[in-house]
């Protein structure tokens, strides 16, 4: 039997406290304003935050300030004047590197093969993105969604531009007021998710991870999937790239998720128990029909409208199940 520590045993209640109890109300702005003491500094601890959203998640009206908390951008410890100086630092930053950008623009149009490619390629995507609402009113600028992108991908070694990440960076533009925001939240998203969704980092490894918790948890399943459903799991790489952005029916459902993922609670590497319970949802229609990989695949990608909170509540109790068990060292290690 695993041994839990009192942060796993934490994790372990609130997970149960998140599936048995009805979800209260989010945490709204004067709830947040009352975490604060009188210099702006956080009087509750950064725990009892963490499982606050986990359990309730954030109204609209305080997301955009509790994310910067979240993904790194303010400290924690911080004042509120020391979070005016962060964010005019950001912003002059930000400026920085657009000026910057634009100094060796010429060069990397010259000498760089794979940055026409890739310029072409932002343009293409975000020109497939709808910028209107309904009622007929512009979301989103695109020209702006554009130098962003470039902008990270000229200055992220390790997180190239892939499909997927113009929607990712609209969401946080929808989010903020300004461009340095977007840009900022972005690129330490990418850093506190652990680069879950590069493709060159973190997605193959939650692939494996992913197989490694059906063989662990659902054996049949997992002799299926090995069987007639080889390469279906590889396959779902778009999970993990987009942080399943697409399976939701709102973007409030995915900003949902996004900021659980981001409290690493209950656990490390929730996305894996995301997916695996996206999985659990098509099994029995995989094993009654003996579903091949493409049908597999195309099952799954049938997943959508899905909402948040049915989704977090139905991985945290693959959590509070695999905690309950003797788990081999990779999985105790990704997880635990």
């Amino acid at each position: 039997m695993t041994t839990l520590s009192p942060e796993n045993s934490l994790s372990a209640r609130l997970s149960a406290s998140f599936i048995l109890v009805k979800r209260k109300p989010p945490i709204d702005k004067t709830e947040w304003d009352g975490f604060f003491d009188e210099n702006g500094q956080l009087a509750k601890s950064r725990d009892f935050i963490c499982v606050n959203i986990l359990e309730r998640g954030l109204h609209p009206f305080v997301r955009t300030e509790a994310w910067k908390f979240l993904t790194g951008y303010y400290s924690w410890q911080s004042s509120q004047d020391e979070r005016l100086t962060v964010d005019s630092t950001r912003r002059k930053n930000y400026e920085a590197l657009c000026q910057m950008y634009e100094k060796i623009r010429p060069l990397l149009e010259n000498l760089h093969r794979n940055f026409t490619e890739t310029r072409n390629n932002i343009a293409y995507d975000i020109q497939k993105l709808y910028d209107k609402d309904p009622l007929g009113n512009v979301l989103i600028d695109k020209k702006k969604l554009e130098k962003i992108l470039l902008l990270s991908y000229v200055c992220n070694t390790q997180a190239e531009y892939q499909q997927g990440f113009h929607e990712m960076v609209m969401l946080f533009q929808l989010m903020v007021e300004h461009d340095h925001e977007t840009f900022w939240l972005f690129q330490f998203f990418l850093q506190k998710t652990e680069h879950s969704c590069v493709i060159n980092i973190g997605v193959g490894k939650n692939l494996d991870m992913l197989n490694n918790l059906i063989s662990f948890l659902d054996p049949v399943f997992a002799k299926h999937l090995k069987g007639k459903g080889a390469g279906a799991v590889q396959s779902l790489f778009p999970w993990f790239c987009l942080c399943f952005q697409r399976a939701f029916k709102s973007f409030d459902d995915v900003w949902r998720l996004w900021e659980v993922l981001l409290t690493g609670k209950p656990c490390r590497n929730f996305q894996v128990l995301v997916a695996y319970s996206l999985l659990q949802m098509v099994r029995e229609q995989v094993l009654k029909e003996s579903m091949a990989g493409d049908d597999i695949l195309l099952a799954c990608n049938n997943l959508v409208d899905l909402d948040a909170d049915e989704l977090i509540s139905a991985a945290c109790l693959v959590y509070a199940e695999l905690i309950q068990k003797d788990v081999p060292k990779p999985l105790k290690d990704f997880f635990l």
